[in-house]
């Protein structure tokens, strides 16, 4: 059975990008048996601490795409958040909005593997995990990478988030 589009476009990204995993080979999209639809179910499914799930958000920042990167040990403070970026609003996007700018569903969001390249933010928490988690395309889908390639393969900036 052919992967979906989503898991094939983001295995191209890594596969371009020469993205790595936390043992320094390549980063490949692996199936879960079900849908993980929280850093919590992700952390479980692949017997890691939930902190090192890097949940890809996608906020609506005065009408523009922001893709955070967050470690799923907390949660964004979007006023914070709002006020360094210097935005009058910041709110998580709609589904509709979400599925526009990356060509993915909520809960599958995977922080590569868009359409087009997103502003993106990568919070600094994930950077105290050897390896971290991120997802594929799907709500079934996942990927391991470092904090270090997440930074490079988004072209994203370290921020504090939480």
């Amino acid at each position: 059975m052919q992967p979906h589009p989503n898991v094939q476009a983001v295995q191209g990204a890594l596969d371009d990008a020469g993205a790595r995993d936390g043992s320094g080979g390549p980063s490949r999209v692996r199936l879960l048996p079900e849908a993980v639809h929280t850093a919590a179910a992700a952390a479980d499914a692949l017997g890691v601490a939930v902190g090192a799930i890097a949940n890809s958000l996608i906020f609506d920042a005065d009408d523009a795409p922001l893709l955070v990167l967050t470690s799923g040990a907390h949660r964004v403070d979007t006023a914070g958040l709002a006020a360094t970026l210097g935005v009058t609003h910041l709110r998580r996007a709609s589904p509709d909005f979400v599925r526009r700018h990356t060509g993915q569903v909520i809960g599958g969001v995977a922080p590569v593997g868009h359409p087009g390249p997103l502003r993106t933010l990568v919070d600094t928490a994930l950077a105290g995990y050897d390896e971290v988690w991120a997802a594929g395309g799907v709500p079934q889908a996942v990927f391991p990478t470092t904090y270090a390639e997440l930074l490079r393969i988004t072209a994203g900036n370290p921020a504090e988030v939480a």
